[in-house]
């Protein structure tokens, strides 16, 4: 196993694990924000949920982490130095890690998954240029990032609208008792559909590297050992917990009653799910922050706090040119100096 091989594992485990602590708290955001669960059990849940998903979903069907690992070239340039691939890799995950942290830092829930796909594509390019990046594959990428905001805004919008409707002569106490119970289980499904989304993500950044060591073959099914590594960093890094990145999407982008939280978290999980079955990577962020506001949207636009949805579209859309352009740097720094 050569030094290169051995960074990338790390660095991968590593944005496993930031993953599960910065992105994996928005599935459980709603529930919080309306008290359907406390904090500490929400994070418990998550953790759990977290990992049955990456672990389960990655042995009945890798078609997510099949589109990562299939998404670059990085060995289509000729003449490249023996270990630039291995070296190449490392630096996009250096990059996805400095991405998220900042990120976290400043409370702002950009998408890890994006932020994976722009660091990879930012390495890949530097080796191979445009020809490196596989468009049929990458642009699975935009499609689900347009399918993922229209499902969640219009689905939240939709299922809320239809809710007000089926408990308008049902005692509030009643309807709440419900929504209470309804919530626990779609934070429970939220969380183990992105452990189903992002686990692949990065097992298919994992099969990268072991393929581009020689270690495994273009193809070859994911091993249970990557599989259940993940699968349990993922869980131990959600928790960690995430109280800043609950309350920027659960708290003060729109205050939720139970009955739309409910709303988000079933139009995030059919998102989510829908993306999922298709092989078609999508940030569970976009999802679930889109979903709420299509239930704002549903009472009336004003609900909705849009100084704090303008910084989550700002940290979105710079999260391409910005963790790409970092990768691509640190991809030809890395690759001189090793």
């Amino acid at each position: 196993m050569t030094l290169p091989l051995i960074v990338t594992a790390i660095l991968v485990l590593g944005v496993v694990f930031v993953n599960g602590w910065t992105d994996a708290p928005n599935a459980i955001a709603t529930a919080v924000s309306t008290r359907a669960l406390n904090i500490r059990a929400a994070v418990i849940m998550a953790a759990i949920m977290n990992l049955a998903g990456a672990f389960i979903s990655t042995l009945t069907g890798a078609k997510v982490a099949s589109t990562i690992l299939n998404m670059v070239d990085f060995s289509s340039a000729p003449n490249l130095p023996k270990n630039a691939p291995q070296v190449a890799l490392a630096a996009s995950l250096f990059a996805i890690v400095v991405w998220a942290v900042a990120a976290w830092y400043f409370g702002i829930p950009t998408s890890e998954s994006h932020a994976l796909i722009a660091g990879l594509s930012g390495s890949a390019i530097s080796l191979g240029g445009m020809e490196a990046i596989k468009w049929d594959e990458w642009m699975k990428v935009i499609y689900g990032l347009v399918a993922s905001v229209a499902i969640g805004f219009i689905g939240g919008l939709l299922i809320t609208k239809s809710l007000v409707l089926i408990f308008k002569n049902i005692a509030r106490r009643t309807a709440n008792k419900f929504f209470t119970i309804g919530q626990i289980c779609g934070a429970a499904a939220n969380a183990y559909l992105h452990g189903a989304q992002d686990g692949q993500k990065f097992m298919g950044v994992f099969m990268l590297g072991l393929t581009l060591n020689g270690l495994a073959n273009d193809g070859a099914p994911i091993p249970i050992w990557v599989i259940f590594m993940c699968a349990i960093v993922m869980g131990l890094g959600t928790s960690v917990g995430g109280e800043k990145i609950i309350k920027s999407v659960g708290m003060d982008m729109v205050k939720l009653e139970k009955y739309q939280g409910f709303a988000a978290d079933i139009s995030t999980a059919i998102s989510i799910q829908a993306m999922t079955s298709l092989g078609v990577p999508v940030s569970t962020t976009h999802a679930k922050t889109t979903a709420i506001m299509g239930v704002a949207a549903s009472r009336r636009m004003s609900s909705i706090d849009w100084s704090v949805v303008k910084e989550m579209v700002m940290a979105w859309i710079l999260t391409f040119p910005g963790c790409g352009l970092i990768a691509y740097l640190m991809s030809k720094f890395f690759v001189m100096i090793f």
